[in-house]
């Protein structure tokens, strides 16, 4: 149910585009400026704002004040030079004007760190409250499912600083201008009303037109910066499947992609080119027009001894702080078009945050209950925007310390009822009773890899938790990823992850983040499915010796030696709760036990030995028809080939063999080298067989 936007319900009112700019900004700089919630800003920083501020205020009126005030001095120092001609005097006044030189430049000077520092504060707020506001309460998720907002991280990363730079920018100028004009008006009109008058006239017509022209670029200035997020959307999109886009050779599609674009974004540009070309036109005639008024009307009045020469030089210098102010202030109205513009793309955004945090009026939602167990009572799950029923009165409870394995064909919603155990998805009626949420682990098929170094990527979300080296070392080797050490320098060394690990690696380091977090509820979104059976099956026997509650969604055949219940969703919003027994039963299938690597030894008569993979089944003491010599070294079987005869023994690795001893893995490699013999704790023995083709600890 996406959320219908404000601004498009009030087209009617003929003030609406004026009423929703101000409501926007109030968005946007209301809680920085005038919080109004309690969970607001601290009072001692809104004070702090204010103060700064108001010191800006006072700045601008006083630089304007001294700069209004420079003209009746300059004005002085010219009838010293021209009318009395007096050095003496003159050279008394050099003091006095280097010291107002002085002093401007220090104003100025302080005016524009205190507006830097302003803008500097605010964005540093602006950022981390949107941002809050983003990742609370799962908006950044919910967001792709209530609301048709494009490019959440382009206006996160790249519309914020905009907004404070040019919003104080605008505003401080359109005051200091201002108050240039009025000061620069009420000089002139002391020294000719008439040219004052004009002035005014002047001003009202020349600000219509600019603001006519303004409203053309400020919808430019919108298409454009909707068609630069898609176009760095589509450059990001590159990056995050290059491999894919090489797998397929895609390079000209993508290219093709990114032109087409990328042209909207010119097409763009040139139109706002085309726009600002006039308006720069416009400003540059209207600006130098008014210089015109101190030849046609003061020129006359000297020559008529109306006015002495200094009233003219300050009569000028009146005109050009009106005309220049006047000149900034029309290229100031064109910079609030972006200004404008970004406002309303965030105000969208954090009104889009807002509505996908709350719950729609009326809405049916599925009451979750927080118990150390994990249940559904009379469930029906619909997807977000509650157009589609997933599946309807869905009940079945999970024991503790057994496994679920959720099956179906693709589109069923298997991975929808995940999403409802994490919170993500609560459309629907019914009550889903669950642990509380840091005692879950969700691994899904694609795991997430966190931006860090490699000892963050094993304890993420808790990094702060303290593991000592040698520890982690051991966790990889339990998931078969001893190998990263070798391949990066250390726990804490930092590389683009998903570039070096393979998917198969990534699902093993995601069981490595279960292996130390230890949760008492798991759930795996087809979390091998880019394993070989062999560690899949070292994995979840891991997982079950952990005694964690576990929930799977999958297709192998494989993952039916894991679970002991099965949960089939069907057509129809249908569904089936039946034993793993039963299940494969109703289906036919007859699953064979994952069994621990094999090898199967020709034996010659000149005691040659040959490795072949065998997938006969092994009894725990010995090959069904296989007997052992120990004193030959020699083997029989029951019915021996003229050429050979076949056997198939268990191998096992050093980390296998550890796991049944007490020994370190370094005593077992050591051992295995010098050829010596290791008892288990069950008092079976093994000795290391060298040979190339075989490797592997093998009983004796």
């Amino acid at each position: 149910m996406q959320t219908p936007s404000v601004r498009e319900q009030n087209t009617t009112n003929p003030f609406s585009a004026l009423i929703q700019f101000w409501q926007d900004v109030k968005v946007v700089a209301g809680p920085y400026w005038y919080p109004t919630k309690a969970e607001g800003r601290a009072f001692s920083d809104v004070i702090r704002s204010w103060v700064m501020l108001i010191s800006l205020i006072l700045l601008i009126v006083v630089i304007v004040g001294a700069n209004a005030a420079n003209s009746y001095w300059n004005r002085y120092v010219i009838d010293i030079v021209i009318e009395q001609k007096d050095l003496d005097k003159y050279n008394s006044t050099l003091w006095l004007s280097s010291l107002i030189i002085v002093g401007m430049v220090l104003l100025v000077t302080l005016l524009r760190y205190v507006r830097k520092k302003i803008i500097l504060d605010w964005y540093k707020w602006l950022n981390i409250h949107v941002l809050e506001k983003y990742l609370s309460n799962q908006a950044y998720y919910k967001i792709n499912f209530k609301s048709d907002i494009d490019n959440p991280d382009q206006r996160l990363s790249q519309e914020i600083e905009p907004i404070t730079s040019i919003g104080l920018r605008f505003s401080s100028s359109l005051l200091e201008k201002s108050l240039e004009m009025g000061s620069s008006l009420i000089i002139l009109w002391i020294v000719s009303s008439q040219i004052a008058i004009y002035l005014v006239i002047y001003t009202i017509i020349g600000n219509l037109i600019a603001v006519y022209l303004n409203q053309s670029i400020n919808k430019i200035n919108q298409e454009e910066l909707a068609f630069k997020a898609d176009f760095a959307y589509c450059l990001t999109h590159v990056r995050n499947h290059a491999e894919s886009i090489a797998f397929f050779q895609g390079e000209d599609e993508e290219l093709n992609i990114i032109q087409r674009r990328f042209n909207n974004v010119l097409k763009t540009a040139e139109r706002r080119l085309n726009l600002e070309r006039g308006q720069d036109a416009f400003g540059r005639a209207y600006q130098s027009a008014i210089s015109v008024f101190s030849m046609f009307i003061l020129t006359p009045l000297f020559l008529q001894d109306q006015i002495d020469y200094g009233q003219i030089n300050q009569a000028s210098f009146a005109c050009f702080m009106f005309s220049n102010a006047l000149g900034e202030l029309i290229s100031e109205f064109g910079i609030s078009g972006r200004f404008s513009s970004y406002v309303k793309r965030l105000a969208e955004f954090s009104d889009a945050l807002q509505a996908a945090s709350e719950q729609p009026e009326n809405a049916s939602t599925i009451q979750i209950l927080e118990e150390e167990r994990l249940a559904f009572e009379n469930v029906t799950l619909q997807t977000p925007n509650y157009e589609q029923v997933i599946v309807e009165n869905l009940s079945f409870a999970v024991e503790p310390g057994e496994g679920l394995l959720i099956v179906g064909s693709s589109g069923r919603g298997k991975s929808s009822l995940l999403r409802a155990i994490a919170g993500l998805w609560n459309a629907g009626t019914g009550r889903l009773v669950r642990p509380p949420l840091k005692e879950v682990l969700f691994l899904p098929q694609r795991p997430y890899i966190i931006l860090g170094t490699l000892r963050e990527q094993l304890l993420y979300p808790h990094t702060d938790r303290k593991m000592s080296d040698r520890e982690l070392e051991h966790i990889l080797q339990q998931v078969n990823l001893q190998h990263l050490l070798t391949r990066v320098d250390g726990f804490d060394t930092e590389v683009p992850w998903e570039n070096i690990l393979s998917l198969g690696e990534q699902q093993r380091l995601a069981f490595a983040r279960l292996l130390i977090t230890h949760p008492s509820f798991t759930i795996l979104d087809e979390a091998t499915s880019a394993l070989d059976l062999n560690n899949e099956g070292n994995l979840y026997q891991q997982l079950q010796s952990t005694k964690t509650t576990f929930i799977s969604v999958g297709h192998r055949e494989s993952l039916f030696n894991y679970h002991q219940w099965v949960l089939e969703l069907s057509q129809g919003s249908n569904w089936q709760l039946v034993s793993m027994p039963d299940y494969q039963l109703q289906k036919g299938i007859v699953i064979k036990p994952v069994e621990k690597e094999q090898i199967t030894i020709d034996i010659y008569p000149k005691n040659e030995l040959k490795m072949k993979p065998e997938s006969a089944a092994m009894s725990n003491d010995k090959p069904f028809g296989f007997e052992s010599s120990q004193s030959t070294g020699t083997a029989k079987t029951a019915t021996p080939s003229p050429q050979s005869v076949y056997a198939t023994i268990i191998g096992l690795s050093h980390k296998e063999l550890q796991t049944l001893t007490d020994y370190s893995i370094t005593t077992i490699r050591s051992k295995a080298s010098q050829e010596k013999s290791v008892t288990t704790k069950d008092g079976v023995t093994y000795r290391y067989n060298k040979n190339p083709n075989v490797l592997k600890w093998v009983r004796v």
